[in-house]
């Protein structure tokens, strides 16, 4: 068990170095050596995880969905805008995630299948939709697929203007005004009174998911 528990902190290690390595040179000019020197790991732990550099980038497109589970909510639309959110806030720092996003928009390296990523992502957020259509918080004029792919799309382009003019430090407002702008054409008027938006959600959520902080209290009324 203790084996199988290092090995798991090391690919999570290795994957943290590579991200970092993806978000600072991009795909093409990133290296093994490089992702190597960052992990503090020898060349053998690294290929045991992974085989090569598309791999690596590969898992760590794989990876920012997974890492993007938030505390579950009566109200299913209050959980996506946490879930974005909670993106928009770790973007700023986390670097599986600032690698994730580099990877997902770059161009150049036409071989890497950047498009997994973008599906796992739309998928994640119209299973969410889903849920909330079927409870209905969403109108039934509503097509969920179309609604999910334009999040993730938008999300995309929000994310890419933030980093050009604040290095994503205003990402999490920028995604408050579009929910503000589009929530209403999605959610019924009684939910919609009901979500809470404010910019600053993402870091309380982060907090309390990472233990840093017990849940705040305007965090907790969305629930009810």
């Amino acid at each position: 068990m203790a084996q199988q528990d290092r090995a798991i902190r090391t690919r999570r290690l290795i994957l943290e170095a590579a991200a970092a390595v993806f978000d600072d040179l991009g795909y093409d000019r990133a290296t093994i050596a490089e992702v190597l020197d960052r992990a503090g790991v020898t060349k053998g732990a690294l290929y045991f995880h992974f085989a090569s550099k598309e791999q690596l980038a590969l898992a760590v497109l794989d990876e920012h969905v997974l890492d993007i589970a938030v505390e579950p909510q009566k109200i299913k639309l209050q959980e996506f805008v946490d879930a974005g959110q909670v993106l928009a806030y770790r973007l700023r720092s986390d670097p599986i995630q600032r690698g994730a996003a580099r990877l997902a928009v770059e161009q150049g390296s036409n071989h890497l299948d950047r498009k997994q990523s973008m599906l796992s992502w739309s998928v994640f957020v119209e299973g969410l939709l889903n849920e909330a259509k079927d409870r209905g918080e969403v109108m039934d004029s509503i097509v969920v697929r179309e609604t999910a792919e334009l999040f993730v799309g938008a999300f995309a382009g929000l994310q890419m203007m933030s980093q050009a003019f604040t290095n994503r430090a205003d990402l999490s407002r920028r995604l408050t005004v579009f929910f503000e702008h589009t929530l209403p054409s999605i959610a019924v008027p009684a939910i919609l009174a009901k979500l809470k938006l404010d910019s600053e959600r993402g870091a309380q959520l982060d907090a309390a998911l990472q233990g840093k902080a017990p849940a705040n209290a305007g965090i907790d009324a969305a629930a009810s």
